[in-house]
Order: structure tokens, then sequence, then C-alpha cells
């Protein structure tokens, strides 16, 4: 917590004299104002942030067919991806870009297992250091355990629900193509949640107004023009198959035969369609006004405008279960949304870079501003989201659950926890599958898997498996949430949660009789995953945050007034050093070349991390953490990173005193620090959009404002050379 210590010097009371009173009244206020929350002490030194013009400033304009541009609209359980027509009008000329998508949380599916495969069929045996049996589900084996491995990776995975898109026909009744459209204008009102598109097709203007309801997966839009009134516009709504591929769109055309598209019923002025696709069940309702429908084929409906109209409104709500139709118009469904948009850009934490000189902050706060609409559609939902959030497949749409602090742990800190509150519940919805693979590998506690669908089945992978950085996880999170809510009621809630994940972590760790310590023994992968798990011994980062989440799942014991764990202070007191050699720390204490063999400066530079994403404890040099900052800046493979590594940096960097460092990082020119128009963090070809980076980017910039535990003055991250004076509200600072 930071105070300004002349907060009082001229203060006025409301007669305009300086202030006067007793002593203790003056004692009074200054305890009121030393107990406030940091974010709102910031708010006292300084006007409040005018934040829709804050926001207002980086509303997305496109003026041309850009596939990477693809915008999409969201509530944090469903996103709908448009192209620039405002709806999924043209999807194959994005198939190369950001894909055109419609996703739930709740859409999954499974193909048939014909072949009856039985998870055990996955596993293999590896022995720790003390000769410790341990099974993993790896991507080994030939014949039918190699099927049973791609089954269970494959399945289930994230369903596209529908796309609906404009059918556009030229003067001679043939279908227009996206080649067709001029004058093109597409803006995404950030602080309404509204994309507004217009283009003209044959000379003719047409406008779309489109939006996703804050409250329901249901996306409504309004078509505007004269095409109307000469028959030559038209919504298609179709629906694919499933596709269980590793990372690509997630829809398939190619197979009308495998499923069904099912009239339930019809009104004049709505349809509901029940979908089938093998065991998966669910609803679409199609609600409209100034139009009527038509079944096209097997899987297509299209909206036919009235001909005495120039407009048409509908509203497409996706559900597991039949809905009644919403009763909303499309103006009270905007209103709504628009409201929604707004109590959430006025909730939590701004930062306004707009009196900083620095040429780059203007392009800072636009990956702010887009980072945080981004995170709020895509990765606020009740599980922890895919790394593509609900816009497209990567990794069969599973989650990947060492990315949820990437994914979630800002929220907290923008003063939104409820949204991380809300995927850190999940947990405790998988705990029988914790539960399960923390028995089976003969470990207490609960084990966290790594790559999983909603019931948190781990997938089979050679890598995936053997990582153990998102153990702690949920320890973090439990932290933030009772930082947000310092009371006994939050330490009941999540003590089960903690106590348990500690118990996992205090029996993962392994003695060794030769020198009396625990250690982290093979098979692992740590966060750096270029080292082999059967040969890996005590990771740096792994060890920093296995002493930090045992010693704080201890503070929670005490805050109960319970007596320590004995077993985890075993653990704690007795844990190995983090390894190191000629005053650095290394990834690994079996790998001495770290520094000298360019194979290994590769990957994520996670050793960086153990001051930076993690706070200084009594395990951490700071002077060994300086020098093996300053190795890696200097011999890094930037080429080989990824979106997050950069915010992480800038941690490392803000941490040590190197605020110039931190805006360095984050505004590095590389190739997976790339952000494109529409605020994603571009990968390479196969990933177009990253969510982890943004995440990381937003924690970064809150840790670099807020500061964290021990940090002095305002901003402690950003450099004080006049050239970034910033102003933040609402922000929480880092442990």
């Amino acid at each position: 917590m930071h105070t300004d210590k002349n907060h009082f010097k001229n203060r006025s009371n409301h007669s305009g004299h300086p202030m006067k009173g007793t002593w203790s009244s003056y004692l009074l206020a200054v305890v009121l104002v030393v107990s406030l929350p940091v974010g709102f002490l910031h708010c006292l030194q300084s006007r409040p942030i005018d934040r829709q013009a804050l926001v207002n400033r980086h509303n997305v304009v496109l003026d041309h067919v850009d596939t990477l541009g693809a915008l999409t609209l969201g509530n944090g359980a469903f996103a709908f991806t448009v192209d620039v027509t405002g709806l999924q009008s043209f999807p194959d000329a994005y198939n190369n870009g950001i894909p055109l998508g419609t996703q739930a949380e709740w859409g999954w599916h499974s193909m048939p297992n014909v072949g009856n495969y039985r998870y055990e069929e996955t596993l293999d045996t590896f022995f720790t250091c003390d000769d410790h049996g341990v099974s993993y589900s790896t991507q080994s084996g030939q014949g039918r355990r190699g099927e049973a491995v791609q089954w269970f990776r494959s399945n289930p995975h994230r369903l596209q629900l529908g796309r609906i898109g404009l059918k556009l026909l030229r003067k001679d009744g043939s279908q227009g193509q996206i080649e067709d459209l001029q004058n093109i204008h597409q803006k995404l009102d950030l602080w309404n949640g509204v994309i507004t598109s217009s283009f003209e097709f044959d000379g003719v203007q047409t406008e779309v107004q489109t939006l996703v309801l804050p409250d329901n997966d249901a996306v409504a839009f309004r078509v505007t023009s004269a095409l109307i009134q000469e028959g030559r516009l038209q919504v298609q709504i179709a629906f694919p198959y499933a596709k269980s591929c590793a990372v690509c769109p997630g829809y398939d055309w190619e197979h009308p035969e495998l499923h069904a598209s099912i009239l339930a019923d019809s009104t004049s002025h709505s349809v509901k369609i029940k979908r089938v696709l093998d065991a998966t069940e669910y609803f679409t309702n199609v609600d409209f006004t100034g139009a009527s429908c038509e079944r096209k084929g097997l899987h297509e409906y299209t909206l036919l405008p009235n001909l005495g109209n120039d407009f048409l409104e509908a509203t497409v709500l996706f559900g597991r279960e039949i809905a009644e139709a919403d009763p909303f118009t499309f103006e009270a469904s905007k209103a709504k949304t628009e409201s929604a948009w707004h109590a959430f850009w006025q909730s939590g934490g701004a930062v306004d870079f707009s009196k900083c000189s620095d040429p780059r902050a203007v392009e800072l706060e636009r990956r702010v501003i887009l980072s945080q609409y981004l995170t709020r559609i895509q990765c606020a939902g009740t599980m922890p989201p895919q790394e593509t959030g609900l816009t497209s497949n990567s990794w069969y749409g599973k989650a990947h659950l060492e990315m949820h602090w990437w994914h979630g742990g800002h929220f907290a800190l923008w003063g939104r926890p409820e949204y991380l509150e809300k995927s850190l519940s999940w947990y405790e919805h998988i705990l029988g599958q914790a539960h399960s693979i923390a028995n089976r590998q003969g470990y207490d506690g609960l084990r966290w898997p790594k790559m999983v669908g909603p019931e948190g089945i781990s997938s089979p992978s050679s890598v995936g498996e053997f990582l153990i950085w998102q153990q702690p996880h949920p320890i973090y999170f439990a932290e933030q949430m009772y930082r947000w809510h310092p009371d006994r009621p939050t330490l009941e809630r999540y003590q089960d949660l903690v106590f348990q994940t500690a118990d996992f972590m205090a029996s993962f760790a392994r003695r060794d009789t030769a020198d009396g310590l625990y250690h982290l023994c093979p098979p692992l992968i740590p966060a750096q995953e270029i080292f082999p798990a059967e040969e890996t011994r005590d990771p740096g980062f792994e060890l920093a945050y296995w002493y930090w989440g045992l010693q704080m799942a201890q503070t929670w014991r005490q805050r109960l007034n319970l007596e320590p764990d004995h077993q985890w202070a075993e653990v704690l007191g007795q844990l190995a050093p983090l390894p190191q050699a000629e005053g650095k720390y290394l990834p690994s204490a079996a790998s001495h070349d770290d520094y000298l063999n360019p194979d290994k400066r590769r990957d994520h530079p996670i050793v960086t991390g153990i001051l930076g994403v993690l706070p200084q404890t009594a395990k951490v040099d700071p002077t060994l953490a300086e020098n093996t900052y300053q190795e890696v800046k200097l011999n890094w493979q930037w080429e080989t990173t990824w979106g997050w590594d950069f915010p992480m940096l800038a941690m490392a960097a803000a941490r040590l005193g190197h605020p110039e460092d931190a805006i360095d990082w984050l505004l590095m020119d590389a190739p997976k620090n790339t952000y494109l128009n529409n605020g994603h963090n571009y990968q390479d070809q196969r990933l177009k959009l990253y969510l982890p980076g943004n995440g990381g980017l937003l924690t970064a910039v809150a840790m670099m404002a807020a500061g964290w535990d021990g940090a002095q003055g305002h901003a402690p991250g950003f450099p004080k050379n006049g050239k970034w004076t910033i102003q933040w509200e609402g922000l929480e600072r880092m442990p």
C-alpha cells in the first residue's frame, strides 16, 4: 500500500479554512486513509480517469478486408466472431486468418468410442528418484494403444455451434463474394460492446449492427439495406459437424450425414432447431422481425426479409435446453448490452497513459485496453479457457491449466476478482479427478491435470503430463481472493483447495537419504519444456513456487488458528536449494550448461520468473536473480519465446529495479510479441491468437503501476525519466 505523505498538508474542510480539529480526529483520519485499498488511495491523489475517453481512444476500425482482423463479441461464456459484414458471411476467406466461430463454454462433443477404449490403456509407469512407481498417460504406443491415446487426447473437443451470415445476390442472381464489397467501414465500439459494419454491394449501402447479450448465449443483429426491397439479401444459419483437430477452426462441413438439425417448433416469427451430434444435443432458437424462415437443406435455414421492408432484426440463442422466445426487441437487447459494458468499464481498474511523452505509450495503452476487452469476452467463464478462448480450437479446444495463471490472475489485480472466482470454482468441480490422479500415482491430496476438457480428465501427452508448475496455482488464486476479502468465510471457502493442494506438493517432493533434502524428482518437465522428463531434477522456478506455495498454505492454517502442518514444515525446512552455477540460477539441477549451450537458451525463459512472477522469499537470492536476468537478456533466442514470456520478463525487470527494461520487454519487436489490429497476440501461422499473452500483459502493467508487496512509490515499475507520467486507479498490488 502506498500513501502520499503530503496528502493532508494543504487539505481544507468544507468551509475553505485549513483543516481544524483535535489531534485525535487527525489521527483517526490518517488511520482511515491508510486502511483503504491501494486503488482507492490513488483516486484520492488525482482526478478520476475519464474512462469513456480512455476506452474510446482504442475502438477498432477497419476500412478493408483484414482476415487477421476479425472481431469478436462475447460475454465470457459465449463468443461470436465476425467478418467485415458484421456476421459470418465469408468464412472461407478467413480460414487462414482469425476464423469465424460461434462457441460456448458448454459446447463440447466427443466422437463415438467405437473401440471401447479405456483410459488405463494410455498409462505408462515411470520411477522417481526413490524408485516410487508412478503412472502417466503418455503419447506412445502403436496399434490399439496408439488409437486409445489419440481418442482420449482428441475427445472431448470444443464444438462450433453454428454459422450466421449474409447471402448477397448480384443483379443477375449469382451469389456475391467478399471481393464485391466496397467502401467498407467497420467499428468495434468497445464502450458499448457493439459492432457496426457498413459496406456497398452492387452500389447499394448495407449496415449491420451486431451484439452478444450479456446474460444469454445469444447474438442479436439488425440489418438495414435497400437490397432487402430488391430481394437480394438473405441471412443463412447453417450448422456443421464437429472436427477433432488439434489446431483448427473446429467445424466440419463435409459430413452432413453424421448429424441432425431437427425443426422442433416454428411460428411466424421464430423457429426452434434441435441439434444432434452423436451423444451431444443442444438447441438453437431463432427469433426474427420483418422476415420469414425457410429450411434450405439438411443443416441450413434461411431468413427471407419481407420485401416491403428495408431492415431485418433477429436474435439467435444457443443452449443445451429449449428456451422460450426472448421478449426483447433489438433496441432493448442493445440497451441491455450497452449497460453491461458500461458497468464493466466503470468497474475495477484503469490505467491512463495519455500524459506520457514516450511515443510507445499510445501502443501500450491500446494493447492494455484491447486485452481487457478480449479477456473479458474470452476468459471470464466458469472454466479455465483454452489458449484461443472461444474463437477457434487449439489443442482440441482443451484448457491448459498451467496457463490459467496467465488467463485469470490479472482479473484480481485489475479489481475484478469475481471473474477469477468463477473459474476458480471449477477446481472444486474436478476435485474427484484431481484426487484420483494423486491416488493412482501414490501421492496425497490433489494433483491437478494439465490439458483438460470440462470434466478434468487429463489428456495423454508426452510433455503436458509431466508438467508440475500448475500445481500451486490454486493456492495463488485463493490468496488473491483473500486479499480482496480478508475474512474467515473466504478462508473456509477455499481451505480444502489450499490444504489438499499443499498435501500433494509435500508428498511429491522426495527425500534423498544421501543429502537428507527433499527434491523435485524425475519424471517431470519444467515450464521451459525442452528438458527430458526422465532426466530433469529440481527445476529452479518450480522449486521456488513449491516453497512459496507450501509457505502460503501454512499461513492459511495460521489465519484459521490451526497448528502448522508437520509434513509441510519438514519439506519446507529441508527443500533443496535452487540450482545455481557461476552465480546464476539454472532451469534444472540436472543441466549445468544452460548458458553455454545455444540449444538450451530457447523456449520460455522461466528462470527469470523466480523473482518476477513470484515474489522474493527466503529461497531466492536477489543477486543471483539479477545475474540470471542479465544473462537471459543478453543471450536468449527470442524467436523461440511465447507471448507471455515478454510480460514475465517485464515483471522480473520491475522487481529488480530496471523499469526502462520493463517497458522494452512489453513492446519488444519479436515475432510472438505481435499484437494485431483487433488486439490479439499473434504467435505464428498456426496459432494466430494467444490469450495468455494478453493476460500476461495485463498482469505486468497492473504490477508495474500498483506495485508489489514491499515496493515503494507511485508506479514503481515504470521509468522515472519524465516520459511515463501514468495515472491509475482501482488496481491491487501483486504479491
